[in-house]
């Protein structure tokens, strides 16, 4: 493209109105294209047209159809619920502060207040052996899989058994991905299995990062639960629904994107994998986040609780030094698996463990509301053929 098609950081961010850290976030997530200066290889400069773009969003005055557009993709609230929002740069759980909550709770605790109980846990014991399989991601799905397909629908049943069911399949998969059927604290558990020890600094790392990404407001697969259990699915299909959803590179995979980079960061040193990133227009995995343009505040939770290996430290410190971001919950779960030196898939375990409770929350809110999600597509296809 021409120069002039291409603006320095100054100009793109008066233009937007923007800190530098809001910015790189914008760039983070795509929304933005970034090069190199070709006259001062250490600056950046900025697409002019997708900042247009972004300031044009920002002020226009849009016709419902565009506002309904925009709000797929992390626009405007599209539906109600009291279970978490993200207010003032801070995660809440139906009010409460995630990061005072990680403090004292347990995933078990957070489950049921996310879904609106009260009072003493809610388990069954009778439950089968989970399914071998050489991974902990393939033991989860199986276990959902088989509960799906053989679970009653939620529509119409009353709130206590849906709140026995919800505790049971949170157990269920924490089976699957310890690989045995256990009691006690999950976190615990997870701890046993995964050689770190109960009741010690490892296992309340773990419960720290169950609580920590426990629900997250309309996410991908907060989303897709919400769509299954809007149809009067059981419990186990929303959450399968969630997990399928989870294993995109966007989303709870997104920790293996996070370990490509630290090892280009291994390799090239981390200024250098930094830089070629951003010359070819590549995410910085793991930083940034666009409900959080001044930090992810789960990430720092986390990171005063553990001391993350060198390599990762030094590319979090690259990072920041290059761009102002911050890190983000990706790049803590790996730092924290690191750390503990767990199996490559903990990241994403601790993930869908966790996540679970939210996805069963949003499906027992969904079925409340009686609705059924089905929004219209907007066509752009050829003209329809009339006869």
């Amino acid at each position: 493209m021409p120069q002039r098609d291409w603006i320095a950081a100054e100009e793109a961010r008066a233009r937007l109105g923007v800190r530098p850290q809001t910015l790189y976030a914008y760039v983070s997530r795509g929304r933005v294209q970034v090069r190199p200066d070709p006259g001062d290889p250490r600056r950046s400069l900025y697409r002019a047209a997708d900042i247009a773009a972004l300031t044009q969003r920002k002020s226009r005055s849009r016709k419902v159809s565009d506002v309904a557009a925009g709000a797929i993709s992390w626009g405007e609230p599209v539906l109600a619920s009291e279970i978490t929002t993200v207010a003032g740069g801070r995660l809440f759980y139906r009010g409460r502060d995630a990061i005072k909550l990680a403090e004292t709770e347990t995933l078990e605790s957070v489950a049921r207040l996310l879904r609106g109980g009260h009072g003493a846990a809610l388990k069954r014991t009778e439950r089968p052996n989970p399914l071998p399989a050489p991974d902990m991601r393939t033991r989860g799905f199986l276990a959902l899989a088989a509960r799906a397909g053989v679970d009653p629908p939620a529509r119409g049943r009353h709130p206590l058994a849906l709140a026995v069911e919800a505790a049971t399949l949170l157990d269920v998969l924490t089976d699957a991905i310890a690989g045995e059927v256990g009691g006690g604290a999950i976190h615990n558990r997870l701890a046993l299995a995964w050689g770190v020890g109960p009741g010690g600094a490892g296992a309340d790392l773990i419960r720290r990062c169950l609580v920590l990404v426990a629900d997250h407001e309309l996410n991908a697969s907060a989303f897709a639960a919400r769509v299954a259990a809007s149809t009067g699915a059981s419990l186990s299909a929303a959450a399968l629904a969630g997990l399928a959803t989870l294993t995109g590179p966007r989303h709870g995979m997104a920790t293996a994107a996070v370990r490509t980079f630290t090892a280009e960061a291994a390799q090239l040193g981390p200024p250098q994998a930094i830089a070629n990133r951003l010359a070819e227009d590549r995410a910085l995995p793991g930083f940034g986040h666009m409900l959080y343009p001044d930090g992810d505040p789960r990430a720092a939770a986390l990171l005063e609780r553990f001391v993350p290996p060198p390599e990762l430290a030094a590319l979090q410190e690259a990072v920041r030094r290059e761009t102002g971001l911050g890190p983000n919950v990706d790049f803590t779960l790996v730092a924290a698996c690191e750390a503990m030196g767990l199996a490559q898939d903990a990241p994403f375990a601790l993930f869908a463990v966790a996540r679970c409770a939210g996805w069963i929350a949003h499906a027992i809110e969904q079925g409340q509301s009686d609705a059924l999600i089905r929004p219209r597509a907007r066509y752009v296809g050829p003209e329809p053929e009339f006869s």
